[in-house]
C-alpha cells in the first residue's frame, strides 16, 4: 500500500504534463504549421535556443529605447524569414539560431554595462 502512496505524485506529474500542450518559448508545438516549426518542437537542443531566443527578445524589446525597439522587431522578422526558409533542415536551424542568440547576447551585455540611466 505504501510503495501505491509513493507512485502517487510521479504518476499525477506525468498526467498533469501530459494535458499541458508542449510549448517552445514562441509558439504553441502542438499547433506547429511549418516545416521549420515541426523541427525545432522535435529536436530539444532547438526548442531550448528558441526559449532562449524568445526570452531575450522579449527582455530587449522591453529595455531599449524606441529606436532600438524598432530595430530589434525588424530584425526579427528578418530573422524568422531566414528560419522560415531552412525549412526542416536542423543544421540549417541551428546555425541560424546560434547567430541570432549571439547577436542577442551581444545586445542585452551592452546594454547591461549602461547600467542604470
Amino acid at each position: 500500500m505504501t510503495k501505491l502512496f509513493a507512485l502517487v505524485p510521479p504518476l499525477a506529474l506525468l498526467a498533469l504534463s501530459a494535458a499541458a500542450p508542449a510549448r517552445a518559448a514562441s509558439f504553441a508545438c502542438d499547433k506547429a504549421e511549418t516545416p521549420d516549426e515541426t523541427a525545432i518542437c522535435a529536436h530539444l537542443p532547438l526548442n531550448d535556443m528558441d526559449v532562449e531566443m524568445a526570452t531575450r527578445f522579449a527582455i530587449l524589446k522591453d529595455v531599449l529605447p524606441m529606436g532600438g525597439q524598432t530595430k530589434l522587431r525588424d530584425d526579427q522578422e528578418i530573422w524568422l524569414k531566414e528560419r522560415h526558409a531552412c525549412d526542416a533542415d536542423v543544421a540549417c536551424l541551428r546555425g541560424l539560431y546560434e547567430t541570432r542568440l549571439k547577436v542577442l547576447r551581444g545586445v542585452l551585455s551592452e546594454f547591461a554595462k549602461q547600467g542604470p540611466q
